[in-house]
């Protein structure tokens, strides 16, 4: 007896070992943080807890699905409270999803006899890779995130880890999945410990379609019965705010009881339900599998793209509060064109303020690299009509050299062939992503809903593997020309399925350059017209002849009373006047 108190007592940890006393920051929907005190080991939302406030806030939201976000990623609310020692979170709720592992998921689940610093966290993004539709339960999660936090104590394997958090799809663990880390691209296999992720970002990549590797399909109830026996479960708050009991004794299941056959049957209509999906998927339009001919106009003679690397210097990230949200480009002198969907939530269209602090960074090559980026002085332009127009014009308040802008490398629309998109997906590193233009003819035989957008058959469509955090990029053609702008997604509704895109497009440039020059002059905003006029391109002659069939066909009388103003500046001027020329009639021949 002695002996097994002694082997007992070795591990026994103090209670400041597993948990040091610490305060965390949160707020919701307002920008006021509220500061939470947490003196024992728990979850985030028993920390909560605690607050009157929360309480109240999780009353009104009792029937939607609590979300915490640090920066532009989730995190669950069971994870351990000691995760917050590293910065404040934002309080979100969102419609609840039907996930039949809810429960499982929102037990409290703390490793036994782990200290704080044993605690490993590591990031997934919010949509898998090629050829994956979805990896999490609730599709609603996704508009909310870019990336998903996931946690687990050292000696925890990785495929635990995915489980315990309960956001995931099932069917991740029953095929080849790997995590692919962002920066370096190393694969990490789901039976590998989480030692050596921490603070790393992945992706959820399907390797091939056979079952995992023998090292990893030992995921039956061997491996969950494994870690039930290792974890405790926490005191967790009832409905009326008490506290639950510890549970520290073993519990032991077979394949008779209860709670285990409860687990067997779960895990079955989690594997029919799979099916079913599977067998949904064969009847999305051929259009997700089609590659559209990739071909030889996908490669591109090394002359181009060293031109295109040249080209990169004037892409940038555009931030806000330090956190990325879209990319743009440096259009001529100061100004950087981006879409307006980018910072509509933060700029007053009304006064034309920005209401946050917005900046530009054009060096974000590498994660090791130093940006202070480049501070957005104002809004010069600013339309967001998602079906129409969607651009927004930025002017930097900096006196430093910037690259050359674009504006020179201008062109119209290809008919087809290849391009090159440059910009920042994922709120990562500057990349470029070679893509095959999708004639609008194969686009709406498959997708019909496409219609619905007034200028659909306008817009330059292709497939592209650049999703959130590159709206705003430019689209270069074959000859470097910068032609169109990265914008958005065609979607389709699937039930049972979340959204997804089917075929991204862009704006064509001409159409932004035409509504720019419109704007300016009915604006009278005469100052950045002459810094335009300024920059000299091929076709800037084309451009102004497309503005005076617009401003005729249309009778704009305030773009024609406004080319009538007198200007200083004789350059403006000149240009002006070309808008009030009328041309004269031919008279016809008699005979």
């Amino acid at each position: 007896m002695t002996a097994l108190k002694k082997s007992f007592g070795a591990n026994i940890l103090k209670k400041e070992d597993l948990h040091s006393t610490h305060s965390f920051e949160w707020s919701y929907i307002t920008k006021k943080l509220t500061r939470t005190t947490c003196s024992e080991a728990g979850t985030i939302e028993n920390s909560l807890k605690n607050s009157g406030s929360f309480k109240a806030i999780a009353e009104k939201n009792k029937d939607k699905e609590l979300v915490i976000v640090q920066g532009r990623r989730g995190i669950c609310s069971h994870s351990p409270c000691s995760l917050l020692e590293r910065g404040p979170i934002t309080l979100k709720y969102i419609k609840a999803s039907d996930n039949p592992n809810k429960a499982a998921s929102s037990r409290v689940r703390i490793f036994r006899g782990k200290r704080s610093g044993d605690l490993v966290r590591f990031h997934v993004l919010a949509r898998g890779g090629k050829n994956i539709v979805k990896i999490l339960h609730n599709p609603a999660l996704k508009a909310k995130v870019d990336e998903i936090t996931v946690w687990g104590y050292k000696g925890e394997k990785v495929k635990h880890a995915l489980k315990k958090d309960g956001r995931f799809c099932h069917y991740i663990f029953k095929k080849n999945f790997v995590l692919s880390c962002t920066t370096t691209g190393v694969q990490t296999e789901l039976s590998n410990l989480v030692d050596d992720l921490d603070d790393k970002t992945f992706q959820v990549v399907l390797v091939n379609k056979s079952e995992p590797p023998e090292g990893d399909s030992q995921s039956s109830s061997l491996d969950d019965a494994y870690q039930a026996s290792s974890d405790y479960q926490s005191p967790v708050s009832d409905d009326n705010g008490q506290k639950g009991n510890l549970k520290n004794e073993m519990v032991e299941q077979d394949a008779s009881s209860k709670p285990m056959q409860d687990h067997l049957r779960s895990q079955i209509e989690d594997y029919v339900k799979g099916m079913k999906t599977k067998s949904e998927l064969s009847s999305v339009p051929d259009l997700l599998h089609q590659e559209f001919s990739r071909n030889a106009l996908m490669c591109q003679e090394v002359k181009t793209m060293k031109k295109l690397m040249r080209l990169s210097d004037s892409v940038c990230q555009v931030r806000i509060n330090g956190g990325a949200v879209g990319s743009g480009f440096l259009w001529f002198r100061s100004f950087v064109l981006t879409n307006g969907h980018v910072i509509k939530d933060i700029y007053n269209s009304n006064c034309g303020q920005l209401q946050e602090k917005v900046s530009v960074h054009f060096s974000y090559e590498s994660l090791d690299q130093a940006d202070v980026g480049l501070e957005v002085k104002d809004v010069v332009c600013f339309e967001y009509k998602p079906e129409i127009r969607d651009w927004a014009l930025l002017r930097l308040d900096s006196d430093q050299t910037l690259p050359p802008g674009l504006l020179e490398h201008f062109g119209f629309l290809p008919h087809g062939g290849g391009i090159s998109i440059i910009g920042h997906p994922q709120g990562g590193v500057k990349k470029i992503d070679p893509c095959l233009i999708v004639p609008h003819s194969q686009v709406v035989d498959r997708v019909p809903l496409i219609t619905k957008y007034f200028f659909a058959d306008k817009l330059l469509k292709y497939e592209s593997s650049f999703f959130e955090g590159s709206s705003g990029s430019p689209v270069f053609d074959n000859h470097c020309n910068v032609v169109a702008m990265h914008s958005g997604g065609f979607t389709y509704d699937k039930e049972g399925m979340e959204r997804r895109a089917v075929v991204e497009y862009a704006q064509p440039l001409h159409f932004i350059l035409e509504d720019f020059i419109i704007q300016m002059v009915e604006g009278k905003k005469f100052d950045v017209l002459r810094e335009y006029l300024d920059c000299s391109y091929t076709r800037g002659t084309a451009v102004k002849d497309g503005v005076k069939k617009i401003v005729e066909s249309r009778n704009n009388q305030r773009f024609k009373e406004a080319a009538r103003s007198c200007v200083d500046d004789k350059v403006v001027q000149t240009f002006l006047e070309f808008f009030c020329q009328t041309e004269e009639p031919v008279p016809m021949e008699v005979v």
